[in-house]
């Protein structure tokens, strides 16, 4: 490899001859080998965007001299088209704040604006990274900003697959919906379920997940832009934050407005740590889900069996014919994930002293990696799973007949003692409820067939009282 030399403020620098970036890049790429990963390319795209926005600012309050700043504008495009991916190499664990981040994108487009004038990379002139590039901003508002347009992006194309997993659950609730179980709390027998109002709980579940994201939206469309280094905007004119916030909104076309404090959106990361609750509660809805499909498609000889997942992948190197619930399975391990990333952005959040939060990096490595696995995930778990399930009706109706809990609908009858009596009898012997109310003649055989007329038991009223709707 060939190298150029650059200088920064603490002396020269070795940087690959024919990378975009400068010199602050490769000391960091020196400085932090840390994970072997690369910005996430929202991060990279959302920064970008600031960077044309601003330079559109600029231009328009006067200060930026519009060849320059045309200059900045085209190499953005450029950027945002791809043609410098392999360029933008800092780890995300970095120096606090994204300083190392802002610059890689403040290089990149510094020495393509050069090219595109008619210079050459290294040398900086007429565009420079910090006074152009960077012009009216500070790493401490830049990159705050660009983790809000990240996680608004990513929060758009998680929504879909969401919004599948609904209609796909609500789907199954319908196909799903004549058909009778037992239903089980404290995984033991209770009272009867149809089949469908599992899937359709499930499906109203996931809209409140929705809703809590929404929620959390709001927060992340209010921008500290124009704040520069504390807050305070020294060395943004007043004229230039609104424009900048215009810029950004009309690029992004997300909803966004001017922060009312500054300072505050400086320092304070609750909006980030709301979508990662948020997420958090998706994640913990999403592992009861797939773990009760697992555990209703047990078996096939020796578990619950209720259901059939569709077979994926061989399950076994060493049982031949053997198949497991990998997409269930696959998603709760990115759930579990997703719980923890929820808890390094806790921990981030509060770590912030003063007019800063400098573990910015980590929370924004978290947060977008817990959105791009969610939203990859959400969609696979329908197609390769949801849409697939079956159920087996008669071993449903086999184990309604046969659960204990259906002595719960005596009790109104019976009382609860003479109930209980029942249920122990039945689980001692194996005998159905049936047979034990009828041997001790507790009820008519006309009463007991219409209180365990299974249907009615799924939904409200006393089984048998012809009042009750």
């Amino acid at each position: 490899m060939t190298f150029r030399i650059e200088k920064d403020t603490l002396g020269d620098v070795q940087v690959p001859a024919g990378a975009y970036y400068g010199a602050q890049t490769a000391r960091a790429v020196a400085n932090f080998p840390l994970s072997g990963l690369r910005p996430h390319p929202a991060l990279v795209r959302a920064t970008v965007v600031i960077k044309k926005s601003a330079a559109r600012a600029n231009m328009t309050t006067g200060r930026l001299d519009p060849r320059l700043g045309e200059a900045i504008v085209r190499a953005a495009d450029e950027a945002l088209a791809g043609d410098f991916d392999p360029h933008f190499v800092v780890d995300p664990f970095q120096a606090g704040a994204g300083t190392s981040h802002n610059m890689n994108v403040n290089e990149i487009l510094a020495n393509r604006a050069n090219e595109l004038l008619g210079g050459e990379r290294g040398a900086y002139a007429p565009v420079h990274p910090n006074d152009h590039v960077n012009m009216a901003q500070s790493t401490n508002d830049v990159f705050p900003t660009a983790m809000r347009l990240a996680s608004l992006s990513l929060v758009e194309k998680l929504r879909p697959g969401l919004e599948g997993l609904v209609a796909a659950l609500r789907g199954k609730g319908r196909e799903f919906d004549a058909v009778l179980k037992s239903g089980r709390t404290h995984l033991q027998d209770a009272v009867p379920i149809r089949l469908g109002q599992e899937f359709e709980a499930w499906a109203v579940a996931m809209e409140k997940n929705l809703a809590g994201i929404d929620a959390a939206l709001p927060g992340l469309r209010e921008l500290g832009i124009g704040g520069t280094a504390v807050g305070t905007g020294m060395n943004a004119e007043a004229a230039y934050i609104d424009l900048v916030v215009a810029e950004l909104a009309r690029e992004t076309g997300f909803p966004l407005h001017r922060g009312t404090n500054l300072v505050e959106r400086m320092q304070n990361m609750d909006p980030f740590v709301a979508l990662s609750s948020a997420l958090k509660g998706l994640a913990a809805n999403l592992v009861r889900i797939a773990n009760d499909l697992r555990l209703l498609s047990s078996g096939p000889r020796t578990g619950l069996a209720e259901i059939a997942l569709p077979a994926i992948q061989p399950g076994s190197s060493i049982m031949p014919g053997k198949v497991n619930p990998s997409m269930a399975e696959a998603t709760d391990m990115v759930a579990f994930q997703v719980m923890g990333a929820d808890a390094v952005i806790t921990l981030a959040a509060q770590a912030g002293q003063l007019e800063l939060n400098v573990m910015m990096p980590v929370i924004a490595f978290n947060l977008l990696f817990s959105l791009e696995i969610l939203k990859n995930t959400v969609p696979r778990l329908v197609q390769a799973c949801i849409a697939g399930i079956t159920a087996d009706r008669e071993r449903c109706r086999r184990y309604l007949d046969q659960s204990v809990g259906l002595a719960t609908v005596l009790a109104p009858y019976v009382g609860y003692a003479a109930a209980a009596e029942v249920a122990k009898e039945s689980t001692a012997t194996g005998r159905s409820i049936r047979e034990i109310v009828e041997e001790r003649q507790l009820l008519t055989a006309d009463k007991l067939a219409e209180i365990l007329d299974p249907l009615p038991l799924t939904s409200p009223g006393v089984p048998g009282e012809k009042h009750n709707d």
